[in-house]
């Protein structure tokens, strides 16, 4: 590996942060003891969604003479723009809330707000009143669920809003309904890719000039996430567990994108035009054959994880940004065999299109607790897991039982004419389909925020269609 290349992959190294954990830990329990309401939330998400309530905190309030303020600055928050007398802080080192410091005497000394896609379907789920602070339309909204003199739990909704506690700009919800409605409904059938890309990068230039890139962002994964649980019943089945209790997927961690060699540079762009940037690259060795660019926007918190078949030159490279080849076809080179001219992503996309386009998502993965997901899943749902790929104290990782998609025969067809798959590998793809996707059960701990190469790899390797025929 050049210098260049581990420089790169050095930039972000992301490692447990049990301080900052064990702060936010705190403040949380300290919450519940003072609100048996915010106890009961707790309990019941997690007892019947598999779901977390730490990892739902978007804000921790505290008064500025708070002692336990100055252990949260040791533990890594560092202060950012203030927000109308209100000082905010936020934790880089790992996967934290914001802190809001209030200077007001009159405030209730801990607040905690929880994140979610929508307040009117949380207050619906839970028979809850309360007056919203914010009218619709708005990028923040909040109402207070629970409340006495000394605790207050809230809800918080963002509509692309991060860069403080309140916001007055207001957007217009018939806009953006419209163009919710665009993206869920775009086309993703093309007789040539290329179009498809260049038809939908014209459909979100449009909407950035409509309303910005960071509403346009949070509204076109929005619909991904939509399509994607159309066509995976593991992800129908969590998403109608989670919208009992009226949070959404407000619990994502990343979305997984695969995509072919040829189009590769080109989705990254699309990224960059919804203000992603790029963070740490994956590099699986010699014998993996593939890499993948990890981007965050951080506005909205999106963060998408791109998987593309690659040489080992070409990860010593900007491959993100670079134009990839075709790789050689073993028509002409006679000693290889079908199975080395396509990795594991090239295969799938070449099965079922490309992520971008017709196939969707490969998976979306969201933050649970590990073992009640895995459990309540096969217990309700008669919905399996994979061995972990991953099974760290602070990152604990696997797949449900991959959504099993026919393929269709002119794929199959083009496969068998470019020598790509054997007569037999064909048959098998015909008769029983090739897995399609998936929804990744992930247990983040002591606030980390990277990945484990050596298991993403393992896990790609092992999702590789050839792997999942009958013999």
């Amino acid at each position: 590996m050049n210098v260049a290349i581990s420089s790169a992959m050095e930039a972000f190294q992301w490692s447990p942060q049990p301080k900052a954990a064990a702060w936010v830990a705190e403040m949380s329990r300290r919450l519940r003891s003072k609100l048996p309401f915010a106890e009961t939330i707790k309990q019941r998400l997690l007892a019947e969604a598999g779901v977390r309530f730490d990892d739902l905190i978007d804000t921790i309030q505290l008064q500025y003479d708070e002692p336990i303020l100055a252990d949260a600055l040791a533990a890594g928050w560092v202060r950012g723009d203030d927000d109308r007398g209100r000082e905010m802080y936020a934790n880089p080192t790992g996967v934290f809330p914001q802190l809001v410091v209030m200077h007001q005497m009159d405030v209730i000394p801990l607040s905690i707000h929880l994140k979610v896609e929508s307040i009117d379907d949380l207050l619906s789920a839970w028979k809850l009143g309360g007056k919203i602070l914010g009218k619709p339309g708005m990028r923040w909204r909040w109402v207070s669920v629970a409340q006495t003199q000394e605790a207050d739990l809230g809800v918080v909704e963002r509509m692309a809003w991060r860069a403080g506690w309140t916001e007055t700009g207001m957007f217009n919800p018939k806009v953006t309904s419209n163009l919710l409605d665009q993206f869920r409904n775009r086309r993703r059938e093309f007789d040539d890719d290329a179009d498809g890309f260049d038809n939908t990068r014209a459909l979100i230039d449009r909407a950035i000039a409509s309303v910005g890139r960071d509403i346009t962002c949070q509204l076109f994964f929005t619909a991904e996430r939509e399509y994607w649980m159309s066509r995976n019943r593991a992800a129908r089945a969590q998403y109608a567990r989670q919208q009992r209790f009226g949070i959404g997927w407000a619990n994502h961690d990343h979305h997984t994108y695969r995509s072919s060699r040829k189009y590769f540079a080109q989705l990254i762009g699309i990224w960059e035009a919804l203000g992603l940037v790029c963070r740490e690259r994956f590099y699986a060795g010699k014998e993996a054959g593939w890499g993948a660019q990890v981007m965050e926007q951080p506005v909205t918190g999106i963060v998408t994880f791109n998987d593309v078949d690659l040489s080992p030159d070409e990860l010593m490279g900007a491959f993100a940004h670079e134009k990839l080849e075709p790789q050689s076809s073993p028509q002409n080179s006679p000693q290889s065999s079908p199975q080395s001219s396509l990795g594991t992503v090239g295969l799938w996309c070449a099965l079922h299109g490309e992520a971008f386009l017709q196939a969707g998502l490969h998976h979306l993965e969201a933050q649970f607790s590990f073992d009640a997901l895995r459990d309540q899943l096969a217990a309700t749902e008669g919905i399996g897991m994979t061995k972990p790929f991953t099974d760290f104290p602070h990152l604990r990782q696997a797949f449900t039982e991959g959504e099993r998609w026919p393929v269709a025969q002119q794929r199959i067809a083009k496969l068998l004419d470019e020598h790509l798959i054997t007569p037999q590998q064909a048959q098998q793809f015909r008769t029983q389909g090739a897995i399609g996707s998936h929804l990744e059960n992930l247990e983040r701990n002591d606030g980390f925020k990277g990945f484990n190469q050596t298991g993403v790899s393992q896990i790609i390797s092992a999702t590789d269609p050839r792997k999942h025929l009958a013999t």
